[in-house]
């Protein structure tokens, strides 16, 4: 708790640089952070050591809306706009992104490419598990649990829990019937 409090007060420093911190947020150190007036983050959002939030770009942005928590190791890209829903739970190991590489030209390295953006947004309450990538161009619900590891690309409804290489919908909560039930692979509800 008192390694916490150190944090929160730590983070105060940041304040001036940041295009918006609320109270009772924590960046730990060590963190790797880039074009910081770009990166808006709510209250009560923790974020743990070994932490890399890149934007690139002036126009872009990241927003961690209120009461977001975040392990260690995690890693965001934003080139545009990305948000990270309210009351969003990320473990260790995360990679969330908007950006991809270009690899049409053979003879040109991949990095001399350009860049494909394509919009990426986290929806509210949701979990993302250990090791998970999220890809650019993925659009998750509301309260979406993504298993661990899962390679995650596309847009998936609210109450979706969605795992695998690459992940898949395996089951979403019946907002009619009360309970959650198995679907396929595209989120649609298998009839019993």
């Amino acid at each position: 708790m008192i390694v916490k409090v150190w944090w929160v007060l730590r983070t105060l420093i940041y304040k001036p640089f940041l295009g918006k911190l609320g109270r009772l947020s924590y960046l730990a150190k060590p963190l790797y952070l880039s074009n910081l007036k770009r990166v808006f983050i709510g209250s009560k959002v923790r974020i743990f050591p070994l932490s890399r939030i890149e934007v690139m770009g002036k126009e872009s942005s990241i927003t961690f809306e209120d009461d977001v928590s975040i392990g260690q190791y995690f890693h965001i890209i934003s080139q545009g706009d990305l948000t990270i829903g309210k009351k969003t739970t990320i473990s260790a190991n995360v990679l969330i992104t908007n950006v991809d590489h270009e690899y049409q030209e053979i003879d040109k390295h991949i990095l001399e490419q350009p860049l494909i953006v394509q919009e990426t947004q986290i929806g509210e309450n949701c979990f993302i598990g250990y090791g998970a990538v999220i890809q650019a161009g993925t659009i998750l619900g509301k309260q979406c649990i993504v298993g661990a590891n899962a390679v995650v690309r596309g847009h998936f409804k609210d109450y979706s829990v969605i795992v695998g290489v690459p992940a898949k919908v395996v089951k979403r909560y019946d907002i009619k019937k009360r309970i959650w039930r198995k679907t396929n692979s595209n989120g649609a509800f298998i009839d019993e």
